[in-house]
């Protein structure tokens, strides 16, 4: 049974101005889904609301039958670039073993299964060869694929990246697009928030058009029209509460 990530009304607000008006959306995974928006158009305020970094003011999310809350570990986000400390000493085994934390309690410390699932997941992606460098010695494309196996070595399902190719060289642009693919055919659901709208027919198959409030999704062939990238880039005034956080 393919699971699906459903979006029920939700409301995301910062002190009472909303920045998502009653959003419904139901994804399924298997696609590459480009989240499309201006900016402020509350594209980060979802991913964070989507796994619990900012409060739900209404509604409510779905993964897999069962609230986000049970479901925390297959659902990874991976933040814009500019927001991580890259100068933080640490290693990309390191990175890719915290994406096992979540799997961890009081009483269970690092397994052997856990071992499995970092090797496996620095494998899948190819960082082997780099696993004992540190995350500040590697290239923008590297980073992104480090924070990918990260989400692997937790076992996500549903992969949220927050404009993952900006800053990327063409050559890391590509590798990083393959990699979304393999991980749509395995399965997975990988949502980007994206800019560069003239590579979307070719790194997605579906497209959502946000403004503060759904403008349209759909497979890219269909909606991807002039139309919907009028209504949602010339058409609305963003909400300043987006903007505050930082979508």
């Amino acid at each position: 049974m393919q699971h699906q990530l459903v979006i029920k009304d939700l409301t995301v607000a910062y002190r009472m101005v909303r920045a998502i008006h009653h959003l419904s959306l139901t994804l399924s995974c298997g696609h590459r889904v480009a989240l499309l928006g201006p900016n402020g158009a509350g594209k980060t305020s979802l991913f964070k609301a989507l796994v619990g970094l900012v409060p739900i003011a209404t509604g409510s999310v779905n993964f897999g039958g069962h609230g986000t809350t049970p479901a925390a570990a297959e659902i990874a986000y991976l933040p814009q670039r500019s927001a991580v400390d890259w100068d933080f000493p640490l290693t990309v085994r390191g990175l890719v073993e915290m994406g096992r934390y979540l799997h961890l309690s009081w009483w269970r410390s690092f397994a052997d299964e856990d071992d499995r699932a970092v090797a496996s997941a620095l494998s899948t992606i190819g960082l082997n060869d780099l696993a004992d460098r540190q995350i500040s010695a590697l290239s923008g494309g590297q980073q992104q694929r480090a924070f990918i196996a990260r989400s692997l070595a937790q076992n996500a399902h549903v992969f949220l990246l927050d404009e993952p190719f900006t800053g990327l060289d063409q050559p890391a642009q590509e590798l990083l697009g393959e990699t979304m693919q393999q991980l749509a055919e395995a399965g997975n659901l990988v949502i980007a928030a994206h800019h560069d709208l003239k590579t979307v027919p070719e790194l997605f198959d579906q497209v959502v058009f946000l403004n503060g409030e759904l403008i349209a999704f759909g497979d890219t062939a269909e909606v991807f029209t002039d139309e919907n990238i009028a209504r949602t880039f010339n058409n609305r005034v963003v909400s300043p509460a987006a903007v505050l956080l930082g979508a």
